[in-house]
């Protein structure tokens, strides 16, 4: 019998995404028998010991990726940046060595933290972004994101190859130098279809400050219009869990996963950002929904205007959205409507890393990554 291994799971704190879409891989490594290693940063971080008090934790470098007031000036921010950006992985790579020592890491699932690739013990990279989108630079930031995507063993796209993808052009790309594995759309949750409606809507806020705040700030003013029960989710990963009651607004700081699933089966319809971990989430929670993209990113732009074509999800900018547009859903299919397939991870764990094990040679010192 194989004793268990370590693999280590390192998602990006940009916004809560990366981290809740990697709960249901975190999972998988357990039910397998082997051990997870988290590493992350800020909110992220945070989150995920919430998530897992039990497993060890691991605190990476910063990319200190923040928006600007005003989102229109991301791609200028973001380049002014960068710099940091690529010390931050630089960084990571550099701690990648001993952290494979201390931990006899057996594996790595990075889920856009660039800088965590091996040669010695196989590399993952979680991404959707095979092109990212950045307005008349696409070309140029989708070649920089492959440069690094290239130093991975293998490339796991959560979605679906093909006409049925889910996020569109951004996962499709036939460039053969990487290893793909699509395994359809992860999802944190359960579509349970057994559930008593509760809140009428339910406000789920995500995202990099200070636009999270930004629209927390103009969604409090505009559910003070709406007449049905409102569960309102702030998105913010504290110390302690925050709880207000206000008529017919119930607040909530943030919520853990068992609270979302309830929640998000005692909901009606959603309001939220349009990041892909969302979708995902909606989707598989058959859920219909309303979207406002973080102002200046494209990419939650982009599949905003997708859904919203085809008759999926509607959407509005963050500027011109009015809680009255609510009314809007009834006339779109929802995230439901969307049926694709999911393919086992546990499976795709034990292929990836079947010939890793912990009884094998210990990883001299003199080995770089």
């Amino acid at each position: 019998m194989q004793k268990s291994k370590n693999i280590l799971v390192a998602p990006l704190n940009w916004g809560l995404g990366h981290a809740t879409r990697c709960i249901p891989i975190i999972n998988a490594i357990i039910e397998n028998g082997d051990r997870p290693i988290i590493a992350s940063d800020g909110q992220a971080l945070a989150l995920l010991r919430k998530e897992f008090e039990k497993e060890a934790f691991i605190e990476l470098p910063s990319y200190g990726i923040e928006y600007g007031e005003d989102g229109q000036n991301l791609k200028l921010k973001m380049l002014k940046d960068s710099p940091k950006i690529w010390m931050a992985i630089r960084n990571e790579h550099k701690m990648l060595h001993s952290i494979i020592l201390k931990h006899q890491i057996a594996g790595i699932i990075s889920d856009n933290r660039l800088g965590l690739y091996s040669n010695i013990v196989p590399s993952v990279i979680i991404t959707h972004q095979l092109q990212v989108l950045s307005g008349n630079t696409t070309w140029l930031s989708t070649q920089l994101h492959l440069h690094y995507i290239k130093k991975y063993d293998y490339c796991w796209i959560p979605d679906v190859e093909g006409l049925e993808s889910l996020s569109g052009k951004l996962s499709q790309n036939d460039d053969y130098e990487i290893e793909k594995v699509y395994l359809g759309p992860l999802s944190r949750f359960k579509n349970t279809d057994n559930y008593q409606k509760k809140y009428d809507l339910m406000i789920l806020l995500s995202g990099p400050e200070p636009q999270r705040n930004i629209l927390e700030k103009k969604l409090l003013e505009e559910v003070k219009r709406y007449t049905g029960e409102v569960l309102f989710i702030a998105g913010k990963i504290e110390k302690e869990q925050r709880f207000l009651k206000k008529g017919l607004l119930t607040y909530y700081n943030y919520l853990s996963t068992d609270g979302l699933q309830k929640a998000l089966d005692r909901s009606e319809v959603i309001l939220c950002r349009s990041g892909y971990t969302t979708i995902m989430d909606l989707q598989k929670m058959n859920k219909k929904a309303f979207f406002i993209p973080t102002p200046g990113q494209f990419e939650q732009e982009y599949l905003a205007q997708l859904l919203d074509q085809k008759g999926i999800v509607p959407q509005a900018s963050q500027i011109d959205f009015k809680i009255e547009m609510l009314s809007q859903i009834i006339n779109y299919k929802g995230l439901g409507s969307i049926q694709i397939f999911t393919t086992s991870l546990s499976s795709v764990l034990r292929e990836t890393f079947s010939n890793v094990n912990e009884n094998s040679e210990p990883i001299p010192n003199s080995l770089s990554t």
